[in-house]
């Protein structure tokens, strides 16, 4: 089977949720909703499409005979005395076939069949590039969206703290100054919400677009990115990037060149010109049959620039399929860098900043109620607790990015440590 089949309707860890795969009204989009609505909307596979029936068509010609030729020939007419008009003309009726001979209608039927395995290859190629896109604006959407979430919290939490200061300015407890610097931060955080909220409104643009639609159609994404696991190790990764159609079509590109090339070197071959033909006599009203064979000799034009041209074909394939495999290594070196590093940030965040950004939030919290603490000293506590929230929101992000990137080379979802939801 030359193609195996290539999902990732599962791409990005624990993302997809359950949900129909079919056009929807407008609702909640989850992962599986918008990789299928992508495949089904997206004009590169149409295209790719295209090329395969192209192929097809190629290498449904390469197949054909040579048409049979026929001809008429007049002889000794509208001449002068005996070969007057046409009193001594001799009519022939001839049909003529061209043999192909060394197998060349072979070669050429294999070059296209190989032309016709790299298009599909191509297209499938292209599936997997349509996936990860859509993969990565999925997650980008549902980032903003927690994004939007968490400011919408931190202004809600500063909107509740500016009464609160303006009751201690109100009994003298506090100064003016310190319901400025609230408002500051509030207003800091709202500016940071609006510019979170253009933020989502292009990534929705973004991946609406992926799916077909000039606009978005979906309320909202749903999902969840604070599941993570390790990924696989760098070198599992390698040896599935061998998978990636981009590299598996580069053994059909070598096999139609190899076949142009086995091509150049049958031209020089002689093919047979075999003819038969009715003759008719006018004069004596006799008939008779013409037989003929016809050869071309070789002696000239052996063909020598089109072989070396295949040839330097076949290398040429070589190099481009290591530059793509080059290409393809870096890449994916860089997503599990960026996967295993957000993975680490991740971890330092949970075990040590945000536990005791919250614990110190709350303790001054609780001591700037007892006067013991200052609010400058509650507001850095909050900006320290809030940086820290989005700093992991923003990780999280980065790491589903990466392995969606990951996943679009492979070919395949990542086998992670804690497992995935469907």
């Amino acid at each position: 089977m030359l193609l195996r089949c290539i999902s990732v309707g599962t791409l990005v860890l624990a993302l997809a949720l359950p949900g129909a795969a079919s056009a929807q009204a407008p609702g909640p989009l989850t992962l599986a909703q918008a990789l299928q609505r992508a495949l089904s909307a997206n004009a590169r596979l149409f295209v790719a499409d295209r090329e395969i029936g192209m192929a097809e068509g190629r290498r449904t010609q390469a197949g054909a005979i040579p048409n049979p030729e026929a001809s008429f020939e007049l002889d000794n007419a509208l001449g002068s005395r005996d070969y007057r008009g046409l009193r001594s003309a001799e009519t022939t009726l001839q049909l003529s076939q061209l043999i192909e001979l060394g197998g060349k209608r072979g070669a050429r039927v294999a070059a296209a069949s190989a032309d016709h395995d790299s298009a599909r290859w191509q297209r499938a190629a292209a599936r997997l590039e349509i996936l990860s896109e859509t993969a990565t604006a999925f997650v980008a959407v549902l980032g903003a969206q927690q994004r939007v979430a968490l400011l919408d919290r931190q202004l809600a939490a500063l909107d509740r703290m500016t009464p609160q200061m303006q009751q201690r300015v109100d009994a003298g407890a506090s100064s003016p100054a310190d319901v400025a610097r609230t408002k500051v931060a509030t207003e800091l955080t709202r500016i940071d919400r609006d510019r979170a909220r253009k933020a989502l409104e292009g990534a929705r643009r973004d991946l609406a677009l992926l799916m077909g639609r000039t606009a978005p159609d979906f309320t909202y994404t749903t999902g969840n990115l604070a599941r993570i696991a390790p990924p696989p190790s760098f070198q599992t990764l390698l040896q599935a990037i061998e998978s990636n159609p981009q590299l598996m079509r580069w053994t059909a590109v070598r096999a139609q060149k190899e076949a142009e090339l086995l091509t150049a070197r049958l031209k020089v071959v002689p093919d047979v010109q075999a003819s038969v033909g009715w003759r008719h006599y006018r004069d004596t009203r006799d008939n008779a049959v013409r037989f003929g064979v016809s050869i071309p000799i070789p002696v000239w034009d052996r063909n020598r620039g089109a072989i070396y041209e295949a040839q330097e074909a076949i290398g040429r394939t070589e190099a481009e399929r290591a530059a793509n495999k080059q290409a393809l290594t870096s890449t994916v070196g860089r997503a599990y860098d960026a996967a295993t590093g957000a993975l680490q940030e991740i971890g330092v965040l949970r075990r040590a900043v945000l536990p005791n950004a919250r614990a110190a939030f709350d303790a001054i919290n609780s001591g700037y109620a007892q006067g013991r603490f200052t609010v400058l000293e509650l507001l850095e506590a909050y900006k320290a607790l809030a940086e820290a929230e989005l700093r992991e929101q923003e990780t999280l992000v980065s790491f589903h990015t990466a392995v969606a990137t990951i996943e679009g080379l492979t070919g395949s979802p990542l086998t992670l440590g804690g497992g995935r939801t469907p």
